[in-house]
């Protein structure tokens, strides 16, 4: 069967700021100079280049609207793909209360088509962020898997040229189903070649909206897309879930949200909410450098795992050095790392030899995988529905905020998620920090708290 790189929806997300505007000329286009030209001689990218008719007309309708809107629109976070995108519409139903948004999706077009109207429906907005979901009328139109890359590679590199500060979150192509010529096999094929093409990219973030929308054949949910194709409201309702987490770490949302919150009545907060202060980097251990070098040895696909070998301390610091573990608005926020798998440990300086509780919040990223370090083991915390090992939590709340209560005593511990008991036991040591793992996707953590039992 022929291979497709992933459809990826890009979302391109960063706090504007008035100092990164670059100045574009506002004046009107012409009509002919929006049109889908008659030729591809001189259109840039490959593959198909759709000129049905009622596609030419929507196109140039679209266009010329927007054209008019390009001095109210500045700065706004911008949307930008297809018929997915455009089905939200203008106000996107009220998705996104006190962000400026700008729809630009246009039903029907490919990414040689979002790629030809870059520069005039999306870059003269100077935007704060651009979410781009392109690539499943591609594979419909049988375009070849290289080129399909090469025109979203172009896209990012058109936006970087523009302005090098925007970050770039590529949000995985929907799924959708055989009967609509996008079957799961190509739509994977094209999500791990978007990963392959972006991995280590400086601006470039993925979101896995893909896992978000499959049910387990790999297809979409009729339920959420009835169609199998585009999402009714239950699915927009979803994909906003998802954004949201991220919109709050690029300063668009939540700004001030958690920053007044204080620890319970006998409770001792580990994170202040504004900085890393009592939290660092320690030497990895004998036993995790041995688990990483086993792991790497017999799966070539295995995460990076880079070794630390003398303590960092980050009091007073907002970001670690390489900016994986951030404070964020009274949130230490796990972030997607450049390369989409890195396992990294941020942990406590205070060590624990007696027994306590811990009780903290947490917000994932669809399928995001982290983890909680008691004294040194790993108790898993991820996005349960669909990253396990435990998907099937009465009340666990899928990108929302999640409560996590752990008792230790002795050497052994107990843990709740909403109040759901987790099936988990292992031994712990006598002593040792608290810690979070990062691996992939974001995850959240705020009111981290403890007290002595």
């Amino acid at each position: 069967m022929r291979k497709l790189p992933l459809l990826l929806a890009v979302l391109l997300v960063s706090s504007f700021s008035p100092s990164l505007l670059i100045p574009v000329s506002a004046a009107s286009p012409a009509s002919s100079e929006l049109a889908i030209p008659a030729l591809d001689d001189d259109v840039p990218g490959k593959g198909p280049l759709r000129r049905y008719t009622w596609f030419n007309e929507l196109w140039l309708k679209k266009r010329t609207a927007w054209a008019e809107r390009v001095d109210a629109d500045q700065g706004a976070l911008v949307f930008y793909g297809d018929s997915i995108t455009q089905g939200w519409g203008d106000d996107f139903k009220g998705a996104f209360p006190g962000i400026k948004t700008a729809n630009r999706g246009i039903s029907g077009d490919t990414t040689r088509g979002v790629l030809l109207r870059l520069d005039q429906d999306v870059l003269t907005l100077n935007p704060s962020g651009i979410v781009l979901l392109i690539g499943t009328n591609d594979i419909e139109e049988v375009a070849r898997a290289d080129a399909i890359v090469s025109n979203v590679e172009l896209l990012v590199q058109g936006i970087r040229e523009h302005n090098p500060d925007i970050p770039i979150i590529l949000c995985a192509t929907f799924p959708s189903d055989p009967s609509k010529s996008r079957g799961p096999d190509l739509i994977n094929d094209l999500n791990a070649r978007y990963r392959a093409a972006f991995k280590g990219h400086p601006q470039v973030r993925i979101l896995d909206t893909w896992t978000l929308f499959a049910n387990n054949a790999g297809n979409a949910k009729a339920d959420e897309m009835p169609d199998l194709l585009h999402p009714n409201d239950a699915g927009y309702a979803k994909w906003r879930a998802a954004l949201w987490p991220l919109l709050a770490t690029y300063g668009f949302i939540e700004t001030t949200s958690d920053l007044a919150w204080s620890p319970d009545p006998g409770y001792t907060a580990l994170f202040n909410g504004r900085d890393l202060t009592g939290w660092g980097y320690r030497p990895t251990s004998a036993k995790d450098r041995a688990s990483a070098t086993r792991w790497q040895s017999h799966n070539p696909d295995a995460p990076g795992w880079p070794f630390i070998e003398e303590p960092q301390n980050f009091d007073g610091l907002t970001s670690s050095p390489e900016g994986r573990f951030t404070a964020v608005n009274g949130r230490l926020v796990v972030n997607i790392p450049p390369e989409g798998r890195l396992i990294q440990q941020i942990w406590t300086q205070q060590e624990f030899p007696d027994d306590f509780e811990l009780r903290l919040e947490f917000r994932a990223t669809p399928d995001a995988d982290s983890g909680i370090y008691l004294r040194g083991p790993q108790l898993q915390c991820r996005d349960f529905a669909l990253a396990g090992p435990w998907q099937d939590l009465p009340h666990y709340r899928p990108q929302d905020w999640n409560e996590m209560v752990i008792h230790v005593q002795g050497n052994s511990f107990t843990a709740t998620c909403n109040g759901d008991p987790l099936p988990v036991s292992f031994d712990l040591p006598d002593s040792g920090p608290l810690g979070l793992e990062g691996d992939r996707g974001q995850i959240e953590y705020r009111r981290i708290q403890f007290r002595p039992r």
